[in-house]
């Protein structure tokens, strides 16, 4: 089953647009001039139930503009989208049921009163049975550590803790699905992992699919096995990490250092007809580029080590982060 179901979904803005010096302000006065933005470009996005999946682009790209239509708050310009079965702009009332939202930047809790009080106001909002929430809520206390500070207002949390109730709070009906953007912005090492190893439990005990946009790609890393990439308002790639890595990183690199310095020739030389290139980094370091999928490193060290002293050896693969770098400096994903 389909959580969301997305078919040529389009947003267009009208912008409006002024014209130079004081003539052209005079001129805007009687006779606007409007230019039209497609936020996002007729995008085609299936995600099943239970799947978490990282949806990442640079700012601009079109990611905001896409939760905000998968959410409800914005109607599209075209296209076809159902959410948990829903058109989420008009069945907005029994769509919001179906789903938990956390943004980072935002808080869907009482500013002044206590965690608890405002965990309460959510149960009735959601109308919630007694004994559901409690057994519910009982769970995702002990769970997310927040018991301590249940009594506090929410302006004397630390982010962390805000953080952890901001997702009891999204969770505190049970959605089928959640949205969250940037959950993890601002915290600790140790708070985010604690986060990622609840959503991985939220996941993996009640089925939760989850929608993550973040900018800290290690989010996706921990949590994601699928990542689709918007830029421009276009998906540009919706795959795998793995299958990412492989299509466009850049390979391996393996830093040795010999016992002696060698002419950079004569490794060429034994290395040669392997898809790989060599740099001398001065004295007795070398960088050895290896391209990605091709040659591997025991294949190479089985043809240097009868003929050069290795005293040490790293080997360093391209992480997702320095992948999408190179994808969005390039160009070279495609859908």
């Amino acid at each position: 089953m389909l959580s969301i179901e997305a078919r040529e979904l389009t947003k267009e803005f009208k912008v409006y647009r002024s014209r130079p010096g004081l003539t052209g302000a005079f001129s805007d006065l009687f006779d606007r001039q409007y230019r039209t933005i497609r936020a996002v470009d007729s995008i085609r996005l299936e995600i099943e139930s239970g799947e978490i999946v990282g949806y990442i682009g640079e700012n601009g790209a079109g990611k905001s503009t896409t939760i905000k239509m998968l959410t409800g708050i914005l109607e599209p310009t075209s296209g076809m989208l159902r959410v948990n079965g829903f058109d989420p702009h008009r069945q907005r009332e029994e769509f919001v049921r179906t789903i938990g939202v956390v943004f980072g930047q935002r808080s869907q809790l009482w500013w002044d009163i206590a965690v608890r009080e405002s965990f309460r106001l959510l149960k009735k909002l959601y109308r919630i049975p007694d004994k559901v929430y409690q057994c519910h809520m009982d769970r995702l206390v002990e769970v997310l550590e927040i018991g301590s500070f249940l009594d506090q207002p929410v302006r004397k949390l630390s982010l962390g803790q805000r953080m952890r109730c901001e997702l009891a709070a999204a969770l505190i009906h049970q959605p089928r699905l959640v949205f969250l953007d940037e959950p993890t912005i601002g915290l600790d090492v140790l708070v985010k992992e604690n986060i990622r190893h609840f959503l991985r439990q939220v996941n993996r005990e009640y089925g939760t699919t989850i929608l993550l946009t973040t900018h800290d790609l290690s989010d996706i890393e921990a949590l994601c096995s699928r990542v689709v990439m918007l830029d421009r308002g276009k998906i540009i790639y919706d795959g795998d990490l793995g299958r990412l890595r492989t299509q466009w990183g850049n390979g391996q690199r393996v830093w040795l250092e010999l016992s002696e310095e060698v002419p950079l020739f004569t490794l060429q030389e034994r290395t040669r007809g392997l898809a790989l290139r060599w740099e001398h980094k001065g004295g007795r370091r070398y960088v050895l580029h290896l391209e990605q999928g091709k040659s591997g490193v025991s294949e190479v060290l089985s043809r240097l080590v009868t003929h050069v002293d290795i005293k040490e050896i790293q080997i360093e693969e391209a992480t997702t982060e320095d992948i999408v770098r190179r994808i969005y400096r390039e160009g070279v994903a495609h859908a």
